[in-house]
């Protein structure tokens, strides 16, 4: 009878134990169940426990298993770092300085402009370009001058070229004559190919061309066909945009900023992701309205003339530089939390990392603690790798962490 009822007993436990293991293993399901969720790749917002379509965009839900919360790891593949256009740099000791930023004025360079004049008086005959707003290039035609002086000089020219012909062999300063009536002509405006084509011809032009001495954009003209001017009358201003000035100006404790011969930052409005560089090269000190200031001028290159006279810019100064561990700009994050940014662990994998920042310019920030040298961060892509740990995570990956 004893052993009956052990047999009983064996049996019952038996029992009881596979069904604890089979409610244990499905309580695991249910839970992996629960921790199984569809989100919209466009609107991470959006999460319900089953697939679908998103209720805002109407595409495709995606699955999202959440991770166990503590590890904050994130692993991409090659197409999601290409796709992300996340790029990397190395933590390096970089000279760093507090920037400020001034607005500006792009000017025309005075220095390259050219103001051309009458050399003669007379009439003018053809204007080869009569509105302002043209380029024009070094050697182009701009005018025809009919002038009673420049008929007089050529006669005397070929009269001293004649008569050196004819006496030269015996008379060495029947050569001095023709130089010097060759040099005259040069002088009142004539290129050295027309005194060339006046000997070979040996006659007399009465309308003479005149050509642009330089390269550039005609912003004035001073006279009209048909007109009498006088000797130095203005006819045309040329101005050349290939190098522009930039003025910005300053008060008397923001001088220390800048000095004469250093390099600046310009950046034009509407050319931001463009910024170029510029040398100060004129300092100004000025009082305007009860109130000193210096203007600042520096030369900027503008080779494929896309800046104009009058845009607006940003000047970039930047002083009190010094050398310290530092990172590019890009590659913080900055949120109610702190700042952080994202370290490469291995090979296309990263961990958000809360740092220390000291001073900045307009490219790179001081790291004072939170990273060491030679370490690798996300420059490029930084706030995708943001995004995207919060989607995988549910909540801000950097919650509760205090530097």
């Amino acid at each position: 009878m004893k052993k009956i009822l052990l047999l009983i007993l064996f049996y019952l436990l038996i029992g009881c134990s596979g069904e604890k293991k089979t409610n244990h293993s499905d309580h695991e399901q249910h839970a992996e169940q629960q921790s199984t969720k569809y989100t919209c790749p466009m609107h991470p917002q959006v999460v319900q426990d089953g697939p679908g379509k998103c209720p805002v965009c109407g595409m495709d839900l995606v699955l999202v298993s959440k991770s166990s919360g503590g590890d904050n790891t994130l692993m991409l593949n090659e197409s999601q770092i290409k796709l992300a256009n996340i790029t990397t740099q190395k933590v390096m000791m970089r000279p760093v300085g507090q920037a400020v930023m001034v607005n500006g004025t792009l000017a025309v360079d005075e220095d390259r402009t050219e103001i051309i004049s009458s050399r003669a008086a007379g009439r003018i005959e053809k204007l080869y370009l009569k509105e302002p707003g043209k380029t024009v290039v070094k050697g182009e035609v701009l005018y025809e001058l009919y002038s009673e002086t420049l008929l007089t000089l050529q006669r005397e020219y070929l009269l001293a070229k004649e008569q050196y012909e004819t006496l030269g062999s015996t008379e060495s300063r029947y050569a001095s004559f023709l130089k010097a009536a060759e040099r005259k002509l040069i002088l009142y405006g004539l290129t050295q190919s027309q005194v060339q084509k006046l000997a070979e011809s040996k006659k007399v032009e009465n309308r003479i061309s005149f050509v642009s001495p330089a390269t550039g954009t005609i912003t004035e003209i001073g006279v009209a066909e048909g007109q009498y001017i006088n000797e130095g009358a203005l006819l045309y201003k040329i101005e050349n945009i290939g190098q522009l000035w930039v003025q910005a100006e300053l008060y008397p404790n923001e001088m220390n900023w800048v000095k004469k011969g250093e390099r600046v930052e310009v950046r034009v409005i509407g050319f931001e992701n463009e910024p170029v560089e510029a040398v100060v090269n004129f300092l100004s000190p000025e009082y305007r309205a009860n109130t000193q200031i210096t203007v600042v001028r520096a030369s900027i290159a503008n080779p494929a003339m896309k800046f104009k006279p009058g845009m607006q810019a940003q000047v970039m100064f930047t002083h009190s530089t010094r050398k310290a561990l530092a990172i590019p700009v890009d590659a913080v994050i900055r949120d109610g939390k702190g700042t952080h940014v994202y370290v490469q662990s291995d090979i296309n994998t990263f961990q958000p990392r809360m740092v220390k920042t000291g001073i900045e310019d307009f490219t790179q920030v001081e790291i004072l603690d939170g990273l060491m040298e030679n370490e690798i961060v996300a420059v490029t892509g930084a706030y995708l790798l943001y995004s995207e740990l919060i989607l995988k995570k549910g909540s801000d990956p950097m919650a509760g962490h205090t530097h």
